[in-house]
């Protein structure tokens, strides 16, 4: 696999699962106080690129269920529904409650990921399909731990808490493939040329388009946020009646 994988790696160049591989000391700008915490720059940014991330990997997994040819990418293809299923539903339950204008498109460089592996056929999708999801899925995993432990909004902490948790399942259906190739993997996952900004960055809905929603399967078994024991940010018991997000301008 190794000629062609390299090749196709390279050409995708480097895999933001969420784009947040780029930090600047604007991300710990606060943008919105509100009764869940402050929300900053950062928070909002990783609530939108969770929604992005499955604008392109929940429409991969279809692909992997008509195209894969091996059990374990069948079965990726399953999980990658499943679970992106259940994020959508979450930030699309927090979103507005934080003020935040979700995208309806993945990012462009989301987007060549996802053409690459509509043009693939056969052996070479079910490389590509497990070589790239486990490249973009590595990728972002230390990034979610931060906002986890830095965020001191309580909604972003438990979406965290769940991209986690379904980040470490992709990661860990893809290698079950057998069709990862470490050395090649996690040389472009280490080693990211710059973008720019734009190729790495969902854009916003045009207005009036309606939200696109990614329906969970039947047979689901990851289930979006329970919001019900979310009431505030931890630091008081006192403001339930607290007032929503005091928004910027510029959030979302």
């Amino acid at each position: 696999m190794g000629g062609a994988m390299a090749l196709t790696l390279a050409a995708l160049v480097y895999p933001g699962m969420l784009g947040l591989n780029q930090v600047t000391s604007q991300s710990t700008r606060i943008i919105a106080n509100t009764q869940w915490g402050p929300l900053t720059e950062g928070d909002r940014d990783f609530v939108v690129k969770v929604r992005a991330a499955g604008l392109w990997e929940y429409p991969v997994g279809q692909l992997g269920l008509q195209k894969g040819t091996t059990k374990g990418v069948v079965t990726a293809s399953k999980h990658l529904i499943d679970g992106h299923a259940a994020l959508d539903a979450s930030c699309r339950k927090i979103a507005p409650m934080l003020n935040i204008t979700l995208p309806n498109v993945a990012s462009p460089q989301q987007e060549g990921f996802l053409q690459t592996l509509k043009s693939d056929q056969g052996r070479q999708f079910d490389v590509d399909f497990a070589n790239i999801l486990r490249m973009t899925h590595g990728s972002i995993f230390n990034t979610i731990a931060k906002i986890r432990s830095t965020t001191k909004n309580s909604l972003v902490r438990a979406l965290a808490d769940q991209t986690n948790d379904t980040v470490l399942d992709h990661i860990t259906v893809m290698e079950r493939t057998g069709l990862i190739d470490f050395d090649q993997t996690l040389f472009q996952q280490t080693t990211p040329p710059k973008l720019p900004q734009a190729d790495l960055t969902p854009p916003p809905p045009p207005a009036g388009q309606p939200e696109v929603i990614l329906t969970p399967p039947p047979n689901a078994t990851s289930t979006p946020l329970d919001l019900n024991g979310i009431t505030d940010s931890g630091d008081s018991k006192d403001r339930g009646n607290a007032p929503g997000p005091a928004p910027d301008p510029t959030a979302g």
